[in-house]
């Protein structure tokens, strides 16, 4: 099976502005002794992927081939199983990011800006490429999925076709997700699970393409 479906992330430059920059943990803190992670070292950051290979100096490509190119960062998917990605090499704890992204497009492919932590609290954007008006955001608090009613659905024009701006400002109150500079959603403190399930945790920055309806995925992953 052959696939051939691009997405271009952050044709100008990626934006991170921290409330601060501290030291955590690579492995789930919640489940033994971890070995300390380092932090973004200054108040604000950002990387332009149309400017070459260096581009890349804070980033590590977790996942398969992403490139520089003159539209931006291209994750590319050409075979089944490939899932490409790149992650920040720090951690931020509360904060500001922002990514200039066109979608990949394609049936089934799922295009993704995540803040995850490594006992699993996530922030998360994406869209899947069936639907070329709209996107998700969606939250998790210490890996919870007991339940999958914590997403919603943006309407946004052509994002396969159309970069735009998608934005998390998470404080230790609140959550925005923001869409071209306007707030589209904003989950309280206490409106996950009394805090509980609120993201409080330190987090690094992943974006990829992932492919929805691969065969080998989970049924419930499939549909």
């Amino acid at each position: 099976m052959a696939f051939k479906y691009f997405q271009w992330a952050i044709a100008l430059p990626f934006l991170l502005q921290l409330c601060a920059a501290q030291t955590y943990s690579s492995c789930n803190p919640t489940k033994k002794t971890c070995s300390a992670d380092t932090g973004l070292d200054k108040y604000r950051s950002s990387s332009d992927f149309t400017s070459g290979d260096s581009a890349f100096n804070d980033w590590n490509t977790s996942a398969g081939t992403v490139s520089s190119t003159s539209l931006g960062a291209k994750f590319s998917i050409a075979k089944q199983g490939d899932a490409p990605t790149i992650e920040s090499n720090f951690y931020i704890f509360f904060g500001y990011v922002e990514v200039k992204l066109r979608a990949a497009n394609g049936t089934g492919i799922v295009s993704t800006v995540v803040l995850e932590s490594d006992d699993l609290d996530e922030i998360d954007w994406e869209q899947l490429g069936a639907y070329d008006n709209q996107i998700q955001t969606d939250y998790f608090g210490k890996g919870n999925t007991t339940s999958y009613d914590r997403a919603t659905t943006v309407s946004v024009s052509s994002p396969e076709e159309t970069f735009h701006t998608y934005a998390v400002d998470w404080t230790s109150s609140k959550i925005d997700w923001l869409l071209d500079g306007n707030v589209v959603r904003t989950l309280n403190y206490a409106d996950a699970v009394g805090g509980s399930n609120f993201p409080q945790t330190p987090m690094r920055i992943r974006i990829g393409i992932w492919a929805g309806g691969d065969p080998d995925n989970a049924e419930g992953t499939i549909e």
